[in-house]
């Protein structure tokens, strides 16, 4: 019996432990730190033998193969030490393809890729087709694969999920966009960070879809470079394509094989030009997929957004609050800035990721009229912005409720709070999500 040891114990390090179970593997989880009651009951009811506070390098190494969190860096001196070893390496995706023969859509970028791929789902569901939700966002895929029965996969995986990923292919994999994000994984080299986002087309065959945007210069850049089987479906908005998707005045415009579909923008229930590519890039997903164009014209209308990408709180005072917490980087910040329509107190900081802020200097001088800072050094921040908003209107705040409280202040009847931060959340923070939930009950208490 094969021994598989699973590293990390949350979200995918369960699953793929029960995974493993069921498959018949001797398997064993360990981590470094605490396990959530929750998970740890999980591996109980199982029989799953574990550890945390530590890893026993006799109950690691001792492995056929390892199942490892994407959380977990290669640098990790257990890592190390089990390459060291020779013991085959892999993320929770590749262990549960293995055992999975479902349609698999699987979406990867830098921004959009959660909106994306909820929104596919959404379609899917939709169209009455027995689908599943995994990756980064729903539950685990290969809790999935070891407890449900799904005809389609709709997965959102990421650049550290991908880069312990060999055989996995998806049937339909989508890169929404590239920008620079995570560098601090891949040695501060961009290069780097492209080769893992395109890991997930590595296995695609000619009969299945690549959908990318071909606005993106550092994807078309990349793609120039190699050789791809599958087919090709760009969406864009600057330009027409024969195949795929691209904007003609007040509409999106489909093509696939020898059909055509119209889609008015004012329909889409997503706003925005960030949105706009969202929406190509599901709506082609969905195409390629047998969904009919009544389906996913109605799906992209009644779509609800998602907690903490755009997500309107509501109005206090004539006021919108806007959660965005999930714009950990510049770009993410440019598109909620650049879709809003109203004056702007805009709440941004935390963790900086080596942000180059000019890049936003045009959108702040024409949609921003205050700014609140939100984490623990703000100096580049202010640096940036001060000249642009005036001294007098950028202020520091250490809390959720006081952000939300000078935000309060700044505003006036029909303007924008919009949280979209730029930065992780780390130093104030559990994660992004815990950031969302405290600006809104902020905002709820005002």
């Amino acid at each position: 019996m094969a021994r598989i040891v699973v590293l990390g114990g949350a979200e995918s390090g369960i699953g793929a432990a029960v995974l493993a179970k069921v498959k018949g593997f001797d398997v064993f989880l360990s981590d470094s730190g605490k396990i959530k009651e929750e998970y740890a009951g999980t591996l109980r009811e199982w029989g799953i033998p574990y550890e945390e506070g530590g890893h026993s390098e006799e109950l690691v190494l001792n492995a056929d193969e390892v199942v490892k969190s994407p959380g977990i860096p290669q640098t990790a001196p257990i890592v190390k030490k089990l390459r060291e070893e020779g013991v085959g390496i892999i993320s929770e995706i590749e262990f549960a393809g293995r055992f999975d023969r479902a349609k698999k859509i699987c979406i990867t970028g830098s921004n959009g890729k959660t909106t994306t791929t909820s929104l596919i789902y959404y379609l899917l569901k939709e169209a009455g087709l027995n689908v599943g939700l995994g990756g980064n966002i729903g539950k685990s895929y290969a809790l999935q694969v070891a407890t449900e029965k799904h005809d389609y996969y709709v997965l959102e995986i990421s650049s550290f999920q991908l880069d312990d990923c060999y055989a996995f292919r998806p049937d339909i994999a989508i890169i929404t966009n590239i920008t620079p994000d995570h560098l601090d994984r891949y040695d501060h080299k961009m290069e780097n960070y492209v080769r893992a986002k395109f890991r997930i087309t590595r296995n695609l065959r000619p009969e299945d879809c690549f959908i990318f945007d071909s606005d993106d210069a550092i994807t078309i850049g990349h793609l120039s470079q190699i050789v791809l089987q599958a087919r090709m479906l760009p969406f864009s908005q600057e330009k027409e394509v024969a195949q795929g998707a691209c904007l003609e005045g007040d509409r999106i415009v489909m093509r696939y094989e020898d059909s055509r579909t119209d889609i008015y923008l004012k329909e889409l229930a997503l706003g925005g030009k960030h949105n706009i590519y969202n929406s190509m890039a599901a709506a082609l997903a969905a195409k390629a997929s047998g969904i009919s164009d009544d389906v996913i014209r109605n799906s992209l209308r009644t779509f609800s957004p998602i907690e903490h990408r755009l997500e309107p709180v509501m109005e206090v005072g004539g006021v919108l609050y806007i959660n965005d917490s999930k714009a950990t980087n510049i770009d993410a910040a440019w598109y909620a800035l650049e879709c809003q329509s109203r004056p702007v107190v805009w709440i941004v900081g935390g963790t900086d990721k080596g942000n180059d802020y000019s890049v936003l200097d045009s959108l702040v001088r024409e949609k921003v009229k205050a700014i609140v800072c939100l984490g623990k050094d703000n100096s580049k921040i202010h640096a940036a912005f001060e000249d642009i908003v005036g001294k007098d209107r950028i202020c520091d705040s250490l809390s959720a409720e006081e952000a939300v409280r000078k935000s309060a202040e700044f505003a006036s009847e029909g303007d924008v709070v919009l949280l979209s931060p730029c930065c992780a959340s780390f130093d104030l923070f559990k994660n992004y999500e815990d950031r969302g939930r405290q600006f809104k009950e902020a905002v709820r208490h005002l």
